[in-house]
């Protein structure tokens, strides 16, 4: 009974102990987890497709690391696959099944099995056979973003440097006249191998901190902790045309922006369209093995560059790239350009940049290798990267001491300690040279040619500016030759106060205008603005939609030397604008305007204004209106931080939003009405295909009022190119309550032309444009004038224009001429109108 009894109890022990046996082999073999990493970096890796046994389809895409999967029926083989890794099967035993470790190696390119490297351009059937075009298709699959995006919150230093240097020089040319007492620079020059003298000429430097939270929402700040300027801290406009020579740039786009002007990338996915690429090494970059890549453009005519590219032979990040461009480069005042890049990856899916150096060669005219020219060069070292730790909320607060003058001022230790390189000995050699020529009068006086044609003002004495030089004649039919000389106070780039002014007369009416206004700034932060002025003149009113009530703003008036047809329609206004205006966010103004003004025809015989206000008949208009406008300019970069400022290039956007209130009786206004208006402007690279400005603007006028208060689809008759306007319109042929304008202008940077034999030697540029606009206008706006049934909106249908136009007209690098040939769309059956038209004008730019 016992021994059956023990015979029993081992059997239920055997029994169980082989249940639990069976048990833990069913669930080891029915399941199975552990960790998925990188075979190189040991780094844990998510979005990893774990497929069960020979099962097509995923049991589990992984989130994180790790991984844990269950079947119905025995596990017992793994297969690990993810985007740019070899596939890796793992065979499941009841022994592995549990903490498994699971290394995936990143994916090899495997047709090429044979690197034959070429220092000439092969030839090949098709881009196929080219194992340069298997390893880019490998680095486009595998675009990498900016690895800023992927932190909580990140910090890093940023120094940059711009240096300019006189090239070419030679001994004639250092006998000039122009050096008598100045001869003393050129002990500071430097002999090239060519036999030719650099001369280094200025020198900047900047330190920056940076600061960025993406979450919970995204934040940045970038703060300029110190600047030093070889002896050009006062001549601010030096500095700032060397900063806006530069653009930031990623590799890894499609394209990449030089002067605003879009130049494909080697790196591209669109890049095999532009460029051929040829293999020739294999090298190794900072302790990482490197494919060593050769790229040249296919059609030197285009702008587009040659040069290497630096790809990781594992994880086909860009680790450098060297960009040049051709000698047949079709930009204005360019010689060439090359830029030096370094990246850091520090992951499958991201790159930090961690040096880029861009040299730029600018001449004025020819285009000769020989020609003297500037050297302007900028590097840029990223370091002290620091990611994930706290950032508070008062990082990101403008503060008041960040706009002092001497925020930036750091003595010589610190830019010692600063520098993540030691100066050269001929960049030392530019502080000295600089601060012994700005005691020289003669270098004083060059400065102030160059900074009087760059702002338009001569500065005449301290505190006192005379301008705009530009201003000085203009011509319209009411006043005939128009002469006009203002001034301004300038006592510095940061001045938190300004008054401006100017007076003109003209020969044929014989009459004195004038203008004033005054504008002071209490706080550098939100910019905290209050202003106002006076005026008298002359205005073509019938040139622009959204205005500025600015005392100061541009008048149209003088702008007419030579037009087509009779121009009479002018106005003459009496106007006291009191405005202020706040920034409470970065790019962002809010600016209310108070307006008293009085508007009558300047030409009574050629232009009638009149109109009837209860049943009487009144030819000057008494208005006073209220104007809150809402201006964004995202992305907008700005130096200084006085009441005016300089604004670097970009492609920044203009949002306007404006409402604008009439009130009837305050001093003596004639009229309630309710304004609203609204306008975007945006230029916008194309690719390789080059620039479109796009200009919207869309308004309403809710009440009845008279002609010279209405909205004025803007008319250009003359001959000059007037930008947002319509070309065949004459001034106040389109009148409307309620309006919307687009103008699309496409500037094709020699694209097409460039296919032409002959002609694209010339390097001109081809621009295409086309023009709308639309309105309405209501009966009661037509008869509360006089001659209201002259007036009409384009409400049949819209009114178009369109065209093309050369640019890029002159010779050598000075290019600053364009021609414009445009059509009239449509209402070409009115009277005294021009169906084709051509436009010239200078253009100034890359």
């Amino acid at each position: 009974m016992k021994k059956q009894q023990m015979l029993i109890n081992n059997s239920k022990y055997y029994s169980f102990s082989f249940f639990l046996f069976l048990t833990s082999l069913i669930c080891a073999q029915n399941s199975a987890n552990g960790k998925i990493l990188d075979s190189k970096t040991n780094k844990e890796i998510s979005g990893v497709d774990v497929f069960i046994n020979d099962n097509n389809k995923p049991a589990l895409t992984t989130t994180t690391g790790n991984f844990s999967v269950q079947s119905d029926s025995i596990i017992y083989k793994l297969k690990f696959l993810r985007k740019n890794y070899a596939l890796e099967n793992i065979t499941v035993t009841p022994e592995n099944a549990n903490n498994l470790f699971v290394k995936l190696s990143q994916e090899k390119v495997e047709s090429i099995q044979e690197v034959v490297i070429h220092n000439e351009k092969p030839k090949y059937k098709n881009k196929k056979e080219n194992p340069a075009y298997a390893i880019m298709q490998e680095v486009w699959k595998r675009k990498r973003n900016n690895g800023l995006d992927k932190f909580d919150t990140y910090t890093y230093k940023e120094y940059e440097k711009i240096q300019f240097d006189a090239n070419n020089l030679d001994s004639a040319f250092m006998s000039k006249k122009i050096f008598n007492k100045l001869d003393f620079i050129f002990d500071y020059a430097d002999s090239t191998a060519s036999g030719k003298i650099g001369l280094p000429i200025f020198l900047n430097e900047s330190i920056y901190e940076n600061f960025g939270k993406n979450k919970p929402d995204k934040r940045t700040k970038r703060l300029l902790v110190a600047q030093k300027t070889s002896g050009f801290q006062d001549n601010q406009v030096i500095t700032i045309t060397a900063k806006n020579l530069y653009r930031d740039i990623n590799i890894y786009d499609n394209t990449i922006n030089y002067f605003d002007i879009g130049f494909p990338s080697p790196v591209g996915e669109t890049g095999f369209s532009t460029y051929d690429y040829n293999l020739v090494d294999t090298i190794s970059i900072r302790g990482e093995n490197a494919y060593k890549i050769r790229y040249l453009p296919k059609r030197t005519e285009v702008l587009a560059f040659q040069g290497y590219l630096y790809i990781d032979t594992d994880s086909y990040a860009v680790l450098g790239a060297t960009l040049k461009s051709t000698q047949k480069i079709n930009v204005n005042f360019i010689n060439s350009i090359s830029t030096e890049l370094e990246y850091d990856n520090p992951d499958e899916n991201t790159f930090l940049p961690k040096k880029f150096v861009t040299e730029i060669e600018l001449t004025p005219f020819a285009k000769k290798k020989t020609s003297k020219s500037i050297i302007a060069k900028r590097s840029v070292d990223y370091s002290n990267y620091e990611f994930n730790k706290p950032l508070e909320d008062k990082v990101f607060v403008r503060r008041e001491e960040e706009y002092e003058n001497n925020f930036v001022d750091k003595d010589d230790a610190y830019w010692v300690k600063a520098r993540p390189d030691s100066l050269s000995k001929s960049e030392q050699g530019v502080y000295e040279m600089l601060d012994k020529l700005q005691q020289t009068p003669k270098f004083n006086r060059i400065v102030k040619i160059y900074e009087t044609l760059a702002s338009g003002y001569y500065n005449a004495f301290k505190g006192i500016d005379i301008g705009p030089i530009f201003s000085i004649y203009g011509k319209n039919d009411v006043e005939g030759d128009r002469i006009r000389l203002g001034a301004r106070t300038y006592f510095g780039q940061n001045d938190p106060w300004r008054i401006q002014f100017y007076t003109a007369y003209g020969f044929k009416d014989q009459q004195v205008k004038y203008g004033v206004e005054g504008r002071y700034m209490f706080n550098r932060v939100n910019r905290f603005m209050i202003g106002g002025g006076n005026r008298r003149d002359i205005l073509q009113l019938g040139v622009q939609l959204t205005t500025d009530d600015g005392i100061m703003a541009r008048s149209f008036a003088s702008s007419t030397v030579f037009a087509r047809g009779e121009n009479a329609s002018l106005s003459s206004l009496n106007q006291t604008n009191i405005f202020t205006s706040i920034e409470p966010w970065k790019n962002f103004q809010i600016r209310v305007d108070g307006t008293m003004q009085s508007i009558k025809s300047a030409n009574p015989d050629g232009f009638n204004l009149m109109y009837y206000r209860n049943g009487d008949l009144r030819k000057t208009v008494n208005d006073s209106h209220v104007t809150i406008s809402l201006i964004a300019r995202p992305g907008a970069k700005f130096s200084q931080t006085g009441v005016d400022r300089y604004e670097h290039g970009t492609l920044a956007p203009t949002i306007v939003l404006k409402y604008t209130r009439g009130i009837e009786g305050l001093f003596n206004a004639d009229f309630n009405y309710n304004k609203l208006q609204f306008m975007f402007y945006k230029p916008v690279l194309i690719g390789s295909w080059g620039k479109t400005l796009i200009n919207f603007e869309a308004g309403k006028n809710f009440d009845t009022v008279p002609l010279a208060l209405q909205n004025v689809i803007p008319g250009n008759q003359s001959y000059s190119l007037v930008g947002n306007t319509f070309a065949q319109l004459n001034y106040y042929e389109f009148v409307a309550d309620t309006y919307t304008t687009l103008h699309l202008e496409h500037h094709f940077n020699g694209k097409i032309l460039s296919y032409i034999p002959l002609i694209k030697k010339l390097k001109l540029r081809e621009v295409a444009f086309i023009r709308g606009a639309y309105g309405t206008l209501s009966d009661a706006s037509k008869s509360i004038n006089v001659e209201g049934f002259k007036y009409s909106a384009p409400s049949e249908h819209v009114y178009y224009e369109y065209g093309f136009g050369i640019e890029n007209i002159g010779f050598g690098n000075l290019r600053i001429f364009r021609v414009d040939f445009n059509w009239r769309g449509n209402y070409l059956d009115r009277q005294d109108i021009s169906k084709f038209g051509i436009k010239a004008g200078f253009q100034v730019g890359f």
